[in-house]
């Protein structure tokens, strides 16, 4: 099997000795042995085999399989979030006195880590811009260890060439993790330009309807072997229903994001001349600053769109207020088209200026741009614009 379709739906781990068809739960927290020596020889890690639920599970590994597929990635760790996930990416690989070196527009709650979490660790960071990333050589300190990039950027959708990124990582020995929650694995594969380690909310695309919450650390054996020593120890283990939903979720994630992609395109195509606006933006929209680049490292360019309102604050939430059929809600990825307003919810923990330096202003609206029919998710946006006016 070589085609993402094909694996995603086709790898089955899990299965058990009733000839399923469809991969059963397995609601165990523990497993039993045969005998003494097999549970000495499982711990010593002389033969495989699932031990305890917090370790792995069948429905984890699974999981673990059909992603890594999708990904290229010799390994990985499933997580009970997408933060637990980002987390544990950083924290199982760093120690006191080491450096990240970001990329200045990420996800709120990672900016907290890096800025507010870490630190307590001894553990400092810089961000460097994506608008200059040829001047990050002048940000790398002797003690730096790991750069941390999004791309697409949440939520401001920068994009960044991995190709480049990842021979800056080698040259300057650098292990380079790239969260790839946007794009998901369908639309970009990280680990072929380079990157050592992907993660992913898999609260997003990967569940796809706003059900479970779950994380992935994907990567280079040796490394996630690091990322698996901290986790089984620290605990932030996925529930085996949690995996089981995410396991079947990637048979349809092909499908769903070619719509998810098709309609985003149509939906940003149809605004980016609005009066009412001052930006729409979206990676395959040739005014996108990084179309060119976008079109060279993923197959489409994802599900989210963000638009400007003209009017800043106080007309983006009477927007908001106006929407019929789009939810307001703070997650993405969903079957259900959603809107966002980051400035005052994901990212109203960063100050003002540090919003500013990563473009999201008063005005900015995230739209996840679901399945539903393309002309009903314009109307009700066109119809929000007019009434806020």
């Amino acid at each position: 099997m070589s085609h993402f379709e094909t694996e995603a739906i086709r790898i089955n781990a899990s299965k058990s000795n009733q000839r399923e068809h469809s991969a059963p739960l397995y609601l165990t927290s523990s497993f039993t042995f045969d005998s003494a020596e097999e549970a000495r020889a499982m711990f010593a890690e002389e033969i495989q085999g699932n031990i305890y639920s917090r370790y792995a599970n069948p429905n984890s590994s699974e999981l673990i399989e059909k992603v890594c597929a999708a990904e290229g990635t010799e390994s990985g760790i499933a997580t009970a979030s997408g933060m637990a996930a980002m987390f544990g990416s950083m924290a199982s690989l760093l120690q006191q006195g080491d450096h990240v070196l970001a990329s200045r527009s990420l996800f709120g709650s990672t900016h907290q880590l890096l800025t507010r979490v870490f630190p307590k660790w001894g553990i400092s960071s810089t961000y460097g811009d994506i608008s200059d990333i040829h001047n990050w050589e002048k940000l790398v300190q002797p003690n730096t260890k790991m750069l941390f990039i999004e791309t697409p950027s949440n939520p401001g959708l920068e994009i960044i060439d991995l190709e480049w990124v990842g021979k800056f990582a080698v040259a300057h020995n650098l292990i380079l993790v790239v969260d790839n929650c946007f794009a998901t694995p369908y639309l970009q594969q990280p680990a072929k330009w380079g990157a050592h380690i992907v993660t992913h909310s898999a609260t997003k695309y990967i569940d796809g309807q706003g059900r479970v919450l779950g994380g992935l650390i994907l990567g280079r054996k040796d490394l996630i072997n690091e990322v698996q020593f901290f986790t089984r120890h620290t605990g932030p283990s996925i529930s085996p229903f949690n995996a089981w939903i995410l396991a079947k979720s990637m048979e349809t994630l092909a499908v769903r994001m070619d719509r998810h992609c098709e309609n985003a395109l149509h939906v940003a195509e149809y605004f980016q001349e609005s009066k009412d606006l001052d930006f729409v933006k979206y990676p395959f929209l040739e005014s996108h600053p990084q179309f060119s680049l976008a079109k060279k490292q993923m197959k489409h360019g994802g599900g989210i769109i963000t638009l400007t309102l003209k009017g800043g604050l106080s007309r983006a939430q009477k927007f908001i207020d106006e929407l019929q059929m789009i939810s307001v809600t703070a997650n993405l990825g969903d079957s259900r088209s959603i809107i966002t307003h980051p400035a005052s919810t994901t990212h109203s923990k960063l100050s003002e200026e540090e919003r500013a330096k990563v473009g999201i202003s008063d005005g900015l609206i995230r739209l996840s741009v679901g399945l539903e029919h393309r002309e009903d998710i314009i109307k009700d946006v066109e119809r929000a614009l007019e009434k806020s006016r």
